[in-house]
């Protein structure tokens, strides 16, 4: 796993420190005053101040903010060494081609929707110059920042202008079967099983988008605007009618009034190659915070060099915090307890969590994007 040693060694030289409290040597001053590791990092505080104000509406976890992180997903995930080792073009990875293709990648099933959110952020790649695989990697690391509870983003440049569109059928689907998603992930960044479930730590602030128009802005937990453990909580619930009530979407549904739960994650928390890592998210917020950095930087690294890019992390906001009044970082919905909960970790108990007092409400619909 060449790739993930490579990464390991660059992350912890110069990025992980950032979590610690370790200072990255810094190089130049920009004109605000702020130092970065390189000079040519100064231009995205222009951007920073834009999408903040303009794309984020003010710095907010909301709708762009989650279609923002979805982004970097499908775009980087679409690389297939093992096409590219049979002759074939599989992708570029981390390189914009969603965005640059738009009319294509965007009309591929697992993409529906994210015609939305490349629509409201091409403009911002034009006004200010940057490449649009530097920008879905730097707009993800921001909208994360906005999301309370999420790890400190590390951003790199260098992500030159894909040339042509990913090949179809390289993003996984709900509907599909563990082995596939495992498989594909293996593929394209020679990540394991647990890496697949540190990358599904994004769900905790998602929320279904398009696939099925009944289902739209349903989110995947019930704390949508919050980064934390409860979407690992609330998948291992025992549902209704699984999987009978699954439709050819990959929808499950939800013990929870106003929630959706995909059935790849219905499955993977089940699993037995998966199931206790899944658990061990649980009231486990350091550990989520800590692993879902590194798989986030690893995703916008596919494809890339990453000895030759740019370490730009200086830019990324300081990630807010969780709510002081957060009723800790897992729990039971109201109504629900230990007796509702699937475990299918043999391994270890599952967490002793309080449940919320109260009778059980719906949880809230996010709006979707303006003119989506």
């Amino acid at each position: 796993m060449a790739f993930k040693r490579l990464l390991a060694v660059l992350t912890a030289a110069i990025s992980l420190g950032a979590v610690q409290g370790v200072a990255v040597e810094k190089r130049a001053t920009c004109s605000n005053g702020k130092t970065v590791s390189a000079s040519s990092c100064c231009a995205w505080f222009n951007v920073l101040s834009d999408i903040q104000e303009n794309l984020f509406n003010g710095g907010q976890c909301g709708a762009e903010a989650h279609e923002s992180i979805r982004l970097v997903f499908h775009d980087s995930i679409a690389i297939s060494p093992a096409m590219e080792a049979a002759g074939q073009f599989g992708g570029g990875g981390a390189d914009g081609s969603i965005m640059i293709f738009d009319e294509i990648e965007t009309n591929f099933h697992p993409n529906i929707g994210l015609d939305e959110i490349v629509r409201l952020q091409k403009p911002f790649v034009q006004k200010h110059g940057v490449t649009p695989g530097d920008f879905i990697a730097f707009a993800g690391a921001v909208a994360l920042s906005n999301c309370p509870g999420a790890p400190q983003m590390n951003f790199f440049t260098g992500r030159a202008p894909a040339t042509q569109a990913a090949p179809d059928g390289l993003v996984p689907e709900p509907f599909h079967t563990v082995d596939q998603i495992i498989d594909r992930v293996g593929d394209a960044g020679e990540f394991d099983e647990l890496e697949l479930v540190w990358m599904l730590s994004a769900h905790s602030i998602a929320a279904a988008n398009d696939v099925d128009p009944t289902t739209q802005g349903l989110p995947f937990d019930s704390t949508p605007g919050i980064f934390d453990s409860q979407f690992f909580v609330e998948t291992q619930l025992a549902g209704t009618g699984f999987p009978a009530s699954a439709n050819n979407q990959g929808e499950v549904t939800s013990p929870l009034a106003g929630e959706m739960r995909l059935q790849s994650d219905f499955l993977i928390a089940r699993d037995a190659r998966t199931a206790c890592e899944w658990q061990s998210f649980v009231n486990n917020q350091s550990k989520l915070v800590s692993d879902f950095q590194f798989i986030f930087l690893a995703l916008t690294q596919l494809g890339q060099d990453p000895t030759v890019m740019t370490d730009c992390s200086d830019v990324i906001p300081i990630s807010k915090p969780a709510p002081a009044n957060t009723p800790g970082f897992s729990f039971f919905p109201a109504g629900k307890t230990m007796a509702d909960v699937e475990q299918a970790c043999a391994e270890t108990p599952f967490p002793t969590l309080s449940t919320l007092p109260g009778p059980q409400t719906s949880v809230a619909r996010i709006q979707p994007p303006p003119g989506a």
